[in-house]
């Protein structure tokens, strides 16, 4: 079956810049382990930060929940490196297929044998069986990030792909203060010498009381091409992005939603804006509480993108309902901007199931 998610023979991808916001209450966005898990924070501003791997690990999570398959992930429950990774992966792949030829389902079927005995096939054994167009084929994260992929080995192999969508460091546009830490306790049973005596632990809690965290990313036409990224996965980015963070809640993450979203799609493979952040702004921008208390500033934003207008070819967003004001009206105003919009959810239903 030919996986539908690969760029069709000519299909072309421009530049784009994302924006995109989302809020977090009386939760930890993204904890740091090297504080005691506190949220990351830059005191000198008083800003709450999340990492681009912390927002990588939501796509690539609900990605994987959608039957896409991600190379970044464990393998059987287990974690695993590249090496493994793309042993597993190979092999399976191979053995499952009944065009490939006896000698390299011999291959596979070794290097299998190896892996279940908790070895690491050899790297050569592993290098010879991958085809780069299939590797790319196989995993969307990889079409979308990237990859570096050391296989361990007596030769330094590698497969290494520069990922055409990349997002720099979230922070949150208000000042953000850190709620007092709670210790919490956790028991579990048998944990000591004595069977059947109680165990606990203890640690310490640490939220934020309210966060508006804007995140700015970019997709890359040009080296869309060499990882075969395709239209279909920019919708699957788009729809990850608006779905995953109230879907993979745990504890510490619940109370976190996403509240805008926008694409600014060029015309060709040269332009780019830059970071959209710039552009807004919270009003008041001191410390907030909730998503009522503020109106967020985006007149700077649809200035420059009307400066912009005839490098854009479309605007894709969605807005949650409680985010004020309304994006799509705003640019609803402007005659230059308003046949470029496109609501990104069918049939442009501007809802989300939160």
């Amino acid at each position: 079956m030919v996986n539908q998610n690969v760029a069709k023979e000519g299909e072309k991808i421009n530049n784009s810049d994302i924006l995109f916001l989302y809020d977090a209450k009386m939760c930890n966005p993204n904890g740091d382990p090297d504080d005691e898990n506190k949220p990351r924070m830059d005191y000198e501003t008083e800003t709450n930060l999340v990492s681009d791997v912390r927002l990588k690990r939501y796509i690539r999570d609900y990605l994987e929940d959608k039957d896409n398959s991600i190379f970044v992930a464990k393998v059987d429950g287990k974690t695993v490196d590249a090496t493994q990774g793309l042993a597993y992966w190979v092999s399976e792949k191979i053995l499952n297929d009944d065009k490939e030829v006896d000698e390299r389902k011999k291959k596979a079927t070794e290097i299998k044998e190896t892996l279940s005995q908790n070895k690491t096939p050899d790297a050569t054994k592993i290098v010879e069986l991958i085809e780069r167009d299939k590797l790319l084929d196989a995993f969307i994260d990889v079409r979308l990030f990237g990859a570096t992929m050391p296989i361990k080995g007596k030769r330094g192999e590698s497969f290494t792909f520069t990922g055409p969508v990349q997002f720099n460091w979230g922070y949150s546009l208000n000042k953000v203060s850190l709620v007092d830490s709670s210790t919490i306790s956790s028991t579990f049973a048998g944990r000591t010498r004595e069977e059947g005596e109680e165990h606990g632990t203890f640690g310490k809690d640490y939220r934020v009381y309210y966060s508006l965290i804007a995140f700015h990313g970019i997709i890359s036409g040009k080296r869309a091409e060499y990882t075969k990224l395709s239209c279909n996965d920019i919708k699957l980015l788009q729809d990850a992005l608006i779905n995953a963070i109230p879907l993979q809640a745990t504890r510490s993450k619940i109370g976190q939603y996403p509240r805008l979203f926008v694409r600014i799609e060029y015309n060709d493979q040269e332009t780019f804006i830059g970071d959209l952040r710039r552009y807004i702004g919270c009003d008041p921008k001191e410390r907030l509480r909730d998503i009522g208390g503020f109106q967020l500033n985006m007149d700077p934003l649809i200035k420059e993108l009307k400066a912009h207008q005839q490098k854009i070819s479309k605007i894709y967003y969605w807005q949650d309902k409680e985010l004020t004001p309304d994006f799509k009206e705003l640019i609803e105003k402007e005659t230059q901007l308003k046949d470029k919009l496109k609501g990104v959810l069918e049939d442009d239903k501007q809802t989300v199931n939160l």
